[in-house]
């Protein structure tokens, strides 16, 4: 079952836009989308576990330990382990050239369903999976693409996507409320789909909150409009998270929103230094990290859920390669609770998020970016 080498898209693949979306996983969150971060407690339903099957995964060069994407995708993992008895394995990568190498490792291993954390794997995915078409594979915060960008379907590859910009504008807009010197930023690691739609929700939330309010806060870091902004170049260098947040500091900002996995921790380090408050990404940064006290609130992905019930569904022999898409009304992305800042946060501004978050729900109010899945 060794693959062979197939030309396949670089490193640059990105998140492309599907036209079909998979059923939304049984949440652990609420039917708003409220999520709490973590790994998320369920009772486990018995399932009829087809006879060898075996379900892995491989890092990207943030590790499991991350404290945010990639230890959300391991905690999916481990919980399908231990409620079902399911065999598993994880490999951590610590660079671009581990990638195809861990899968190998992983097909050797008698993996049947291997799943990439991020989108850097899925040219490593797409080349294992178009030589070994015996073997299902799961793709987090990624479809595949050709050497020219055209969306690549293979029938043993599944993407779990997550349409961030919905959380994020209420994130957003909780930003704006909160903020004391009228100025906010936000940064990214690599100008990617799956990191620009976090700070094009967060920017129209700003908006959002200026035209409700008549408020001029503003945003450091990214212009929607042109698609440009600040990121670091990575996902791995903390200090890099440090010198971007600082020199937003510099300019007046009391609240950052790094969307760059560990970078961001140095991004919290300078906030926890210099009197800022953190908005976290991906897990609730109140309970992955160290920083709780300072953080307001996180735009969640239910990575783990999506994994845990992607896991089930192949485990179960019911393995299908249409896109699952988290959403605030399948309860796929939400916003944190306020842990900390609950006391802090007005009444009237949590209520106006709570209605929005409804209005988006129900369809009544659309959170646009170019970078939606």
């Amino acid at each position: 079952m060794k693959k062979s080498l197939v030309t396949v898209a670089g490193a640059t693949a990105l998140a492309l836009t599907l036209a079909a979306c998979g059923s939304a996983p049984d949440s652990g969150s609420d039917a708003t989308g409220e999520a709490t971060g973590g790994a998320e407690a369920t009772t486990a339903e018995a399932i009829d576990v087809v006879d060898g099957f075996k379900a892995c995964m491989v890092s990207d060069a943030g590790g499991y330990d991350d404290q945010s994407f990639n230890q959300s995708g391991k905690e999916g993992l481990d919980r399908a382990a231990a409620d079902w008895g399911i065999a598993t394995n994880a490999v951590e990568s610590t660079s671009d050239a581990d990638y195809g190498p861990n899968i190998d490792s992983l097909i050797d291993d008698g993996c049947t369903y291997i799943i990439g954390v991020g989108f850097l794997l899925a040219p490593a995915i797409a080349e294992a999976a178009q030589a070994n078409p015996d073997i299902e594979f799961g793709l987090i915060d990624s479809a595949l693409s050709n050497p020219d960008f055209s969306p690549l379907v293979l029938d043993n590859v599944k993407p779990l996507l997550f349409n961030t910009a919905e959380a994020a504008f209420l994130a957003g807009y909780a930003a704006a409320g909160m903020t004391q010197s009228g100025t906010v930023g936000t940064f990214g690691g690599l100008p990617i789909d799956s990191v620009e739609i976090f700070m094009d929700g967060f920017s129209d939330g700003i908006t959002q909150y200026n035209e409700d309010n008549g408020a001029s806060v503003t945003l450091l870091g990214w212009d929607k409009a042109a698609q440009t902004g600040s990121f670091t170049g990575d996902f791995d260098n903390q200090a890099n998270g440090t010198t971007v947040t600082q020199g937003f500091i510099d300019q007046g900002a009391d609240i950052v929103m790094p969307v760059a996995g560990p970078v961001g921790l140095g991004a919290a380090t300078a906030l926890q230094s210099g009197g800022g408050t953190l908005i976290w990404v991906d897990s609730d940064g109140f309970l992955s990290t160290d920083f709780g006290d300072i953080t307001l609130t996180s735009v969640m992905k239910q990575i783990g859920q999506a994994v845990h019930d992607s896991i089930k569904d192949a485990a179960e022999g019911n393995f299908s390669n249409e896109a699952y898409v988290g959403t605030l009304e399948n309860g796929g992305v939400g916003l944190a609770p306020w842990h900390d800042f609950e006391s802090k946060v007005p009444a009237e501004l949590s209520a106006k998020i709570d209605d929005y978050k409804q209005q988006i729900i129900d369809g009544t109010f659309t959170v646009e970016s170019e970078n939606t899945p």
